[in-house]
């Protein structure tokens, strides 16, 4: 298949375009590579994109419609992941979140329709249940509880896919993720943040007092989920995509430090808006329709991801 992958340089964008590039498909990247973090980390994850000769890439914005269309054309699937992430960042910077993340997501969504697209997976969060209390999260549970901007983006979408397969008949997955972790993975992220703490002998933050629990997802197997999604092309469909185990964020830390090899220096802070203290996903729905299986525990993942880090900064 020939693949339209927005935000191919982010950090489960590069993964996703190598699995594909792997098994045949052709990839047409695109993304804006802007600041959010690093964009020297995205231009490496690119550059190795840039080896594959069944890859091509386009420097563009979501936001600029044209650009989109003429990217998209003769495509056989849209893969949208391009947004800006994060819960903590929305909080001060609404207007972009808005921009991006709704209009943007309006763009690709409409010009998949225009386009006649066989289908179009994007990408949702486990943030969309909000203050639930409920675990683990099912796709079917109430998603109106929003307690940050970024879940509400997200709700937005899957509010939008919904309407335009109604409307339309536009095949349309959506997918949950739940707090990806990895090599090449995003700076602003927890493991990221602990590991280059440690290994700097620098302070590390610890939100929620550190009594907060995440279901945490190796990349390789959100990557497994995605690539299911683009081959079984449901008409409509919602997938939690985790690993379906709540580990305890100080348990995570103490596997950090193991792989490190020595102990972090830890200061305990407040929750942040828009934080959750728990997260856990119900990954029934994908494993009966996509055959999702998640292979890789923190225990497993999280040496890798130390690994990579010492290697990519010679440390």
């Amino acid at each position: 298949m020939k693949i339209l992958l927005t935000g191919a340089a982010g950090f489960i964008g590069f993964h996703t375009a190598q699995a594909l590039l792997a098994r045949g498909d052709s990839v047409v990247g695109f993304d804006n590579m802007n600041a959010y973090y690093d964009p020297t980390l995205k231009e490496a994850r690119l550059k190795i994109l840039k080896e594959h000769k069944n890859f091509s890439f386009t420097k563009g914005d979501i936001l600029d419609r044209p650009t989109v269309a003429k990217v998209m054309q003769g495509c056989d699937r849209v893969i949208h992941l391009a947004a800006l992430a994060g819960v903590r960042y929305a909080f001060d910077h609404p207007d972009e979140y808005i921009d991006i993340n709704i209009k943007g997501f309006f763009h690709v969504l409409d010009e998949v329709r225009k386009q006649k697209i066989p289908g179009l997976i994007y990408a949702s969060s486990s943030s969309v249940y909000g203050g639930n209390e409920k675990f683990p999260a099912s796709e079917t549970d109430r998603t109106d509880n929003q307690v940050s901007l970024y879940g509400m983006n997200k709700k937005d979408n899957e509010l939008m896919a919904h309407t335009y397969h109604s409307l339309y008949g536009t095949n349309v997955t959506g997918l949950r993720f739940f707090t990806v972790y990895g090599p090449y993975g995003r700076p602003d992220m927890a493991l990221f943040l602990f590991t280059d703490a440690i290994l700097k002998n620098n302070e590390m933050k610890i939100y929620g007092e550190g009594k907060m629990q995440r279901d945490f997802t190796y990349v390789d197997d959100i990557v497994s989920g995605i690539v299911a999604s683009v081959d079984k092309n449901y008409p409509e469909e919602i997938f939690n995509l985790g690993c379906g185990r709540k580990e305890e964020l100080m348990d995570f830390i103490a596997m950090i430090e193991k792989a490190c090899g020595k102990e972090g220096k830890k200061v305990f802070m407040e929750m942040q808006p828009g934080d959750v203290r728990a997260s856990l996903a119900d990954i029934a729905h994908g494993k009966e329709k996509l055959g999702y299986e998640p292979k890789t525990r923190i225990a497993e993942g999280i040496p890798k991801f130390v690994e990579w880090y010492r290697k990519y900064y010679g440390l």
